[in-house]
């Protein structure tokens, strides 16, 4: 093991009973347990968020297979290497089983036609591929690739997962087992606490603490919170302003104005302010969310909302966090009616779909002559 890699590689794991977490696929009677072990592995996509374990889960599965692994880069690859990896996999010398796993990390960033060029090889078993992908596949990855793959979604790592690891790392060989550190099991936590989920970053924020940390007479790396807390990532709620996690936090930010929630109002809206989201847009769900979900029950909403909006735009971050919780709260906890937005939709349905005749009469804008002008009169 070159130690020189970070400690996250060193330590991912080699065969299934070193894997930690993602019980909910890999426990003993889950299927795709029962597929690695029988090897009838088909084609899968995993689906999951950094540092969840779906790289190292790909390499497990080819070690426990005893197929040859390829693997490729979305982000920086292209069908001149699709087809290099082909011509690998079909080769007899070079894979004489005849067997080949394609493990293409961050397949969304594939093109259409990059995709569509998997296909055949997939469908006459040339490869076997494995995609990897933080972004909903039913959103980004071809449907003929679907429809010939398993999707697998892989949850964050739990608090106690990401633990085990950390304290694993300490005493193996390939890990931290060389050096002489003392750390407290509650430090330990609190770095598995911080990670968000990811045990990348706890794994790689421990490795930093031990290399930057002085031993003492004794040959002791001593780590304490305050080394931990300096070497290991501010912790970030998992977003990315393109990607799902923004429309899903979106999503859960005005479903609890609904909801009339306004702790859950404001802890989607700070994830979002966290994760550097434009607070013009925050404040223009906010008055949506005034009109379509308060509506008549308070139409005072609106004018709140819409203020807000306006001094966010003069204000600007960070002064407008308040501006925009103020908004938020006053709006989650107004009663709400929807009877305008029902209403205007079933209107614009009727004018749409349906013979809607022509304006009485008694409601027009009756056109009369004065002075020998004509004139259109309202009558009210």
């Amino acid at each position: 093991m070159d130690l020189n890699k970070p400690l996250a590689y060193r330590m991912a794991p080699k065969k299934l009973e070193e894997y930690i977490g993602q019980e909910h696929i890999l426990g003993k009677d889950k299927i795709l347990y029962r597929t690695v072990k029988a090897d009838r592995l088909s084609s899968i996509i995993l689906w999951g968020p950094p540092g969840c374990g779906k790289t190292s889960l790909a390499r497990v599965i080819s070690n426990t297979t005893k197929y040859k692994f390829l693997k490729i880069n979305a982000v920086t690859s292209g069908i001149a290497d699709i087809k290099q990896a082909i011509e690998t996999a079909q080769n007899v010398l070079l894979n004489p089983s005849g067997k080949c796993i394609l493990f293409i990390d961050e397949i969304h960033r594939f093109n259409k036609l990059q995709q569509d060029a998997l296909l055949p090889y997939v469908e006459n078993g040339t490869v076997i591929l494995i995609g990897a992908t933080t972004e909903n596949p039913y959103f980004e990855v071809n449907k003929a690739l679907i429809s010939r793959s398993m999707v697998f979604h892989l949850n964050p790592l739990t608090e106690k997962d990401i633990f085990q690891a950390l304290k694993r790392s300490l005493t193996a060989e390939e890990g931290l087992g060389s050096y002489h550190i003392q750390i407290e099991e509650d430090t330990l936590r609190k770095i598995a606490q911080t990670s968000n989920g990811d045990v990348r970053t706890a794994l790689n924020g421990l490795e930093v603490a031990v290399l930057t940390t002085k031993m003492d007479s004794n040959g002791v790396i001593t780590i304490t919170n305050e080394i931990a807390k300096e070497c290991v990532q501010t912790r970030k709620a998992v977003f990315d302003k393109n990607g799902d996690s923004h429309y899903d936090n979106i999503s859960a930010f005005i479903k609890s104005l609904r909801g009339s929630d306004p702790d859950a109002a404001l802890f989607y809206l700070a994830r979002a302010l966290n994760a550097g989201e434009d607070p013009v847009f925050m404040a223009r769900r906010i008055v949506i969310s005034a009109a379509e979900d308060v509506g008549m029950a308070n139409p005072n909403a609106l004018v709140i909302a819409t203020s807000c909006m306006q001094a966010v735009t003069m204000v600007g971050m960070p002064e407008a966090r308040i501006i925009l919780a103020e908004a938020a709260v006053y709006i989650a906890t107004s009663k709400k009616s929807n009877a305008a937005y029902l209403g205007i939709n079933r209107a614009l349905q009727d004018v749409a779909n349906k013979d809607t005749g022509t304006i009485p009469m008694h409601i027009r804008n009756a056109p009369v002559e004065r002075n020998g002008k004509r004139r259109l009169w309202c009558r009210l």
